[in-house]
Formats: structure tokens, C-alpha cells, sequence
């Protein structure tokens, strides 16, 4: 199962007026493809205004969960026209940085040369979660589905738009806790990081190296998340 990753409106999101990578790529070399998750599912066509208001109720009601733990109310852009991107760190880019990130705040424990079966269960993974630990990479160790553009540290488990149980964090707080990451490990500059965008994933290639293709990825889209203040969620 692929792992997209997606910055835009919710509206935009739910609604299905997007593409994923695949979706995408098959439109520009001409081949069959469908929009977004609902052209040819036989599903009825959505009505927009009811996923806004929906969204901008889920939007109050998430504000007043949080109260006085937030410093500024929640608010981003749920405009139908703003600008969307996508990457696809896949799984196993994606579980490879999760990896690296939990064994950088441990360095005693040695780090597996490739991405284990059931990474999800690994015990430094599982070190980095443990009820009362400080993780340093937090946004992305804590099986975050769901990041909102704006600043706060603590990430916290609430219902999405659809209802489901999803964790949510910060993209202003990912986006310093990846670049942290790379002081702390890799060292990497700007020009180094966009050229590890470009490699693609490979079957069972070495943990590390998918670790940096995936950093790439939700680098750049957590960096887009927060310049123009639109949410970032994982799809899958």
C-alpha cells in the first residue's frame, strides 16, 4: 500500500480535487488515471459547502478542546483554490526516517541496516513513546497522521473530519524538529537534501538511504505547510 503525503485545504482533500503521485504522473505521460479518490468509484459527486462547514465545525470544536493549551486559535486556509502538493515518501521511506530519528535520541542501541518487517513494533521506537519520555522528534515519532499548520510542542490524539482516531501535531514544530535531526546526524545543506529528493525508493535498500529520501520529502512539504499555512496529512 502506497504512503502519500498531502499539503492542502481539507476541503480540497475530502472532496477528492486532487491528484497523488501516481495520479498525476499517468496524466502528464497520457495514460489512463483518476482523480483524487472518487472519479469512477460510483460514489455521488460531493457537496463542497457541506465538507466546508463541516471542517470549519470540526475547526471550533478542535479550538475548544484545547483551550488555553494552544497560544493562538487554530485557522488556516480551507479555500477550494489553494494550491495542493503531494509527495510519496512510501512506507518505507517513511517508517525508515521514523527509525532514524527514534535511534539518533538513543545512541546506544544499534540501528538495524534495513527497514524490519514490523518497524511500527520496534523497542527504540518504542523507547521514543513511552508514557513520560521527551522525545526531541516528537512530530514524527509519535505516529503522527494529521499536522496543523501552526505552532505548538505537544502532539495530541483527537477525531479527524471523518470521525477516525488519529494523532495530530505541528508542521511549524516537525519542521524544526527535522532540521534538528539533520544538524544532529547528517549535517546536510540545502543543495545535498534536494538531491536526495531525487532518488527514488529501491527495493530493500539500506535503511539510511531511504531515511534520507524520506527527509526530503516531508522536509519540502512541511516547509510548503507552513509558508502558506495549509494542513499536512498522511494518505494511505
Amino acid at each position: 500500500m502506497a504512503l502519500d503525503v498531502y499539503v492542502g485545504s481539507l476541503t480540497r482533500y475530502y472532496a477528492g480535487e486532487w491528484e497523488n503521485v501516481s495520479e498525476r504522473t499517468a496524466r502528464e505521460r497520457g495514460t489512463q488515471f483518476r482523480i483524487g479518490r472518487r472519479v469512477g468509484s460510483g460514489d455521488p459527486e460531493p457537496d463542497i459547502q457541506e465538507i466546508l462547514q463541516a471542517i470549519l465545525t470540526w475547526r471550533v470544536e478542535l479550538n475548544q478542546s484545547l483551550d488555553t493549551r494552544i497560544a493562538q486559535p487554530l485557522d488556516w486556509s480551507e479555500d477550494l483554490d489553494a494550491p495542493y502538493y503531494t509527495g510519496r515518501p512510501g512506507w518505507d521511506g517513511f517508517g525508515s526516517l521514523v527509525l532514524w530519528a527514534a535511534y539518533a535520541e538513543h545512541p546506544a542501541m544499534r540501528l538495524p541496516a534495513t527497514l524490519p518487517e514490523e518497524w511500527d513494533n520496534d523497542p527504540v521506537l518504542m523507547r521514543s513513546n513511552v508514557a513520560g519520555f521527551r522525545s526531541r522528534y516528537s512530530h514524527l515519532v509519535h505516529n503522527v497522521e494529521l499536522w496543523l499548520p501552526n505552532p505548538f510542542e505537544f502532539t495530541f490524539e483527537g477525531e479527524d473530519v471523518d470521525g477516525r482516531r488519529v494523532v495530530v501535531g505541528s508542521t511549524a514544530t516537525l519542521r524544526r524538529q527535522l532540521e534538528e535531526l539533520n544538524a544532529a546526524t547528517w549535517k546536510a545543506n540545502a543543495d545535498t537534501v534536494t538531491l536526495w529528493g531525487r532518488d527514488a525508493l529501491a527495493d530493500n535498500a539500506p535503511l539510511e538511504q531511504n531515511a534520507r529520501y524520506a527527509f526530503a520529502v516531508l522536509l519540502d512539504l512541511a516547509e510548503r505547510s507552513v509558508e502558506l499555512r495549509l494542513p499536512m496529512k498522511l494518505d494511505y
